[in-house]
């Protein structure tokens, strides 16, 4: 078959008028830009959910904590176990754990009474602590607040958005349950 002249002259222009693939083109285009903000989402939805898991972590830390008045090795692994579980079904390596019992006493001075860590650094022991103003509620002095604090190095799974690390981190004044202040005899604290 032979394309004559005037058939050939035409075939650029019913090219270029042509409409049929202009929905795949722009949908090329525009497919790279929607991938990326899926990811994104992704990375920041998994971000927002591990730190709310940080905060609740928290949380069970102080709470299990205050509600001993002794506490003994194997109760303290117990403590810091159950706050590991909390972030499920996220990785506990990168988590770590600090609760420590602060010893207030005066409106403006308080110190370390005892502290322990899993994958962190314990608060040194007589240390002094800078109580956020108007917090204690202490009648009397001395008066005693369990501080917990969780951190956790958050990695993106795609790294679009934040190609390192984030670090989030959360901590918690409360104070002791059944008793004036928590023993700790492992940390050579066995009376207030």
């Amino acid at each position: 078959m032979r394309i004559t002249a005037s058939r050939h002259r035409r075939f650029p222009g019913r090219f270029l008028a042509s409409t049929g693939g202009i929905a795949a083109i722009e949908f090329a285009l525009v497919l790279p830009v929607l991938v990326l903000l899926f990811l994104g989402s992704v990375d920041a939805a998994r971000g927002i959910a591990v730190y709310m898991k940080v905060r609740a972590a928290t949380y069970t830390l102080d709470a299990l904590t205050n509600q001993y008045q002794t506490i003994q090795s194997t109760d303290i692994s117990s403590i810091v176990g159950a706050t590991s579980l909390v972030l499920a079904p996220y990785s506990t390596a990168p988590l770590g754990i600090t609760v420590s019992q602060i010893s207030v006493t005066s409106a403006t001075s308080a110190t370390v009474s005892w502290s322990y860590s899993q994958n962190g650094t314990p608060l040194s022991q007589g240390a002094t602590v800078t109580v956020p103003s108007g917090f204690s509620t202490c009648t009397s002095y001395p008066c005693y607040l369990i501080y917990g604090q969780v951190s956790y190095s958050y990695s993106p799974l795609f790294g679009y958005f934040a190609p390192t690390a984030i670090n989030m981190s959360d901590s918690l004044y409360v104070t002791p349950r059944n008793s004036a202040c928590v023993l700790y005899p492992p940390g050579n604290v066995s009376s207030c």
